[in-house]
């Protein structure tokens, strides 16, 4: 690859082809890297979650986040604050794992923030009568997973913190917190 041109998809649209590593970061060409996420995946809401809990335990919480864009982007409007705010989660889980405390932090913070219209007091607003979980928050336990966000971002900005491991930290979806 000519790396002073930009990388270009089939139909023209600027696409970064550079393999990436487990947390998404670019590496030289030539380099071997993990598979990348296909972009424009239309899931249902439990595939959705069951491949971000995939990735998230294999220490990809990158990943995880791109599976969460797709199903912000394709989502029905009432849900895409829950999927916006899983994706700034995984990417705040990035940001620590890669040792960048402030990013990690405040998307950390942001993502938890984004959920609460998801929650009821401490638990998650899903109902047992659907198919695929619940709705709106499909079985997600809304309340331990912003209680993990908020404790990992306390730590990661605490003194002396080092990078956290991400396969170590990745929170559990559904099943309470870490």
């Amino acid at each position: 690859m000519d790396e002073t041109r930009r990388d270009r998809d089939t139909e023209g649209r600027a696409h970064n082809a550079r393999p990436r590593d487990g947390l998404g970061r670019p590496l030289p060409y030539g380099s071997p890297g993990v598979e990348r996420q296909p972009e424009g995946v239309v899931r249902s809401p439990r595939e959705t979650v069951r491949e971000a809990q995939r990735l998230l335990d294999a220490g990809m919480p990158f990943h995880a986040h791109e599976v969460f864009e797709d199903a912000w982007k394709s989502g029905p409007v009432a849900e895409r604050e829950l999927w916006r705010g899983l994706a700034q989660l995984a990417v705040g889980l990035t940001h620590a794992a890669r040792g960048n405390v402030t990013g990690g932090a405040r998307l950390l913070r942001r993502g938890a923030a984004a959920l609460t219209e998801f929650m009821d007091g401490s638990e998650s607003v899903a109902s047992v009568d659907s198919a695929d979980g619940g709705a709106p928050a499909h079985g997600i336990e809304v309340g331990a997973l912003t209680g993990w966000a908020r404790e990992l971002a306390g730590r990661v900005e605490g003194p002396g913190a080092e990078p956290v491991d991400a396969a170590a930290e990745a929170p559990r979806l559904r099943g309470g917190g870490r």
